[in-house]
């Protein structure tokens, strides 16, 4: 009886040790409308799948301002930002009013587009023409709201000259189909379901950057390039339209250990075929561009796999 209850309690201690032993992380997506979160639930599922001491868990969030707040308030372990953005917060610019120096960076990911849609009736043709028009600028924190803004300066137009909106991807799509907008912005990768869903019911555009435009753009804010929406990405899209991109990255709280980042880097590179199969622009992200327009200093974690793979580690300061 007695060696029955040292064996069962050898049982209980190595099954105590066993739970203690996993690690349960969370990686802060966007809105279900967008590309954050198709693409950031498929990566949690790969890491979780390849590290059996790891689970990683995709939540829904509001984007690139509060998915860095998140991170720099030490609420989140991961998540999917825009570059420009995580720049801003890691240096307490722009709308964050102070700098968030744990912020890491662990992969640049994939072009996030500026899609400028418009209902085909509102008239809206070119970047000029939306003053006085009914316009969702991206929910307020959101990497949407940060990108119209830039643009709206480098146009040399107010929010007071349009009718602003505050509304994410799915939000915006609704109005349009309601008839209370004539244009959204939103900010991801192609195609979006929310816009394809949109497209689907009513009869849209998208709105193009004049080359001056963009050269101004670039000038003034240099995160931006120069990008475009294929032909036919769209019902009724039926031709190329120019406009511009910035980047999404991985980043993560400086705070994790650096076997953990190393070996979720590893995994996630090491599977990034199963990644790829998520969504159509998860195919652009690529070992080879990994390092693109990376705007925080990396992880340590994730500069160690690099550094084994002869990739040249940014030293961003």
């Amino acid at each position: 009886m007695k060696k029955i209850f040292v064996l069962a309690l050898v049982l209980v201690m190595a099954l105590a040790v066993g739970a203690s032993a996993q690690t349960f992380l969370s990686l802060a997506t966007g809105g279900t409308g967008g590309t954050y979160y198709p693409i950031g639930g498929g990566m949690a599922d790969v890491i979780s799948k390849n590290l059996a001491d790891i689970q990683v868990t995709a939540e829904t969030g509001n984007a690139s301002g509060a998915n860095l707040n998140l991170i720099g308030t030490h609420q989140i372990e991961m998540a999917m930002v825009q570059n420009d953005f995580a720049n801003w917060a890691y240096n307490g610019i722009v709308m964050f009013k102070a700098p968030y120096k744990n912020v890491r960076a662990i992969a640049s990911l994939y072009p996030e587009t500026v899609q400028v849609i418009a209902m085909k009736k509102s008239g809206v043709t070119s970047m000029r023409d939306l003053p006085g028009k009914r316009v969702s600028v991206g929910a307020p924190g959101s990497g949407v709201y940060g990108d119209v803004t830039a643009i709206m300066k480098t146009l040399g137009f107010k929010l007071s000259d349009i009718n602003a909106d505050f509304l994410d991807f799915n939000l915006t799509t609704e109005r349009m189909k309601d008839g209370q907008l004539d244009v959204g912005f939103v900010v991801a990768g192609w195609p979006t379901a929310s816009i394809m869903d949109l497209s689907t019911m009513h009869d849209i555009t998208l709105v193009e950057f004049s080359d001056a435009d963009i050269k101004e753009l670039i000038a003034k804010y240099p995160f931006f390039a120069k990008d475009v929406v294929p032909a036919g990405t769209y019902r009724g899209i039926d031709k190329n339209i120019q406009t511009v991109a910035v980047q999404a990255m991985w980043v993560c709280d400086g705070d994790l250990s650096e076997d953990v980042v190393y070996r979720i880097t590893k995994a996630f590179w090491e599977n990034i075929a199963d990644v790829q199969k998520v969504h159509a622009k998860a195919k652009m992200i690529t070992l080879e561009t990994a390092l693109n327009g990376i705007s925080v200093p990396l992880h340590p974690g994730a500069a160690k796999y690099y550094a084994e793979k002869g990739i040249k580690v940014p030293d961003i300061k």
